[in-house]
């Protein structure tokens, strides 16, 4: 009890009168097993895999991340939930490390000597670049904004620019959306100006983030063409809101001739089913390599 002294407090609250009856295991479970089916090469999971940020939950989200998959192929940031208040990181975000942590032979290539922060991660799969920022920080009591702060602000122009002479595909993770507008004042990201200006002047081929609990598509323009800014519905969720209900996306990149396209494939559960099933396909063009 002595664990929810604090803002916790409100959102156990808010779990026991509300979000326990919406957020399912058998929903995940169902999704683990779609994904061992269709075998994606890689899976992102852009934050809030906790609910209060206890430990316990974090060593809960640990061992759920090992049946996902090994931390090479499940690339994780965190959400607001995780930074719920204060809490010492050798108890929470650290059991996730392998999950979070950069390959080192990318972020060398990409920081300055001793950089040693954990964000922005860089892995580099084929022809990717996956970039991931931390917006997590404790806000006060009833919200939820997130920050992402000058430092990783400053190491992240040099994680593009380095990526972006490489002329690999950069896909940017990140909890709380950049763009204005996607989620109200409380939960929005306090900094979103001072970031897109940042990927508006390096560039940046997709922008994947959380938080919403709701499809989301948006653009943004970069020196390099228009971005496309994606966010989805929790995973978990079984809520009849209209386009709140359990989705996850399958996110497929070709080239042609010059043009870099994505094509993105939405699963949605089915609760007739218990299971996830097509909900239907679209193409986006990403911006190309100069």
């Amino acid at each position: 009890m002595r664990e929810l002294l604090n803002k916790r407090f409100f959102g156990y609250l808010s779990w026991i009168s509300r979000r326990r009856a919406e957020h399912r295991r058998e929903v995940l479970d169902a999704l683990l097993r779609d994904l061992a089916r269709l075998r994606p090469d890689h899976t992102v999971v852009t934050g809030d895999l906790t609910h209060l940020g206890l430990p316990s939950e974090f060593e809960q989200a640990r061992r759920w991340l090992q049946t996902v998959g090994e931390p090479q192929d499940v690339t994780v940031v965190p959400g607001n939930h995780e930074a719920y208040v204060h809490a010492s990181p050798e108890e929470t975000l650290r059991l996730w490390q392998p999950y979070l942590s950069s390959d080192e032979a990318s972020r060398a290539a990409t920081l300055p000597a001793g950089g040693q922060a954990p964000f922005p991660s860089l892995r580099v799969r084929g022809p990717l670049a996956l970039i991931g920022l931390s917006s997590a920080r404790p806000s006060g009591f009833f919200l939820a904004t997130g920050r992402v702060g000058q430092a990783q602000r400053d190491a992240l122009s040099r994680v593009l620019e380095a990526t972006g002479r490489r002329k690999l595909v950069r896909v940017l993770l990140i909890h709380h959306p950049p763009l204005e507008g996607t989620v109200g004042w409380r939960k929005r990201l306090v900094d979103s100006r001072s970031l897109r200006a940042i990927l508006s002047r390096h560039g940046v081929e997709l922008v994947l983030h959380g938080h919403g609990h709701r499809a989301a598509q948006g653009a943004l323009r970069t020196a390099t063409g228009t971005a496309p800014v994606l966010g989805v519905p929790s995973a978990s969720t079984v809520s009849a809101m209209a386009g709140r209900r359990a989705q996850y996306y399958l996110y497929r990149f070709t080239d042609e001739g010059d043009a870099r396209l994505l094509t993105v494939s939405v699963r949605g559960y089915a609760h007739a089913r218990n299971g996830f099933a097509a909900e239907g396909e679209r193409t986006l063009i990403l911006p190309a390599a100069d």
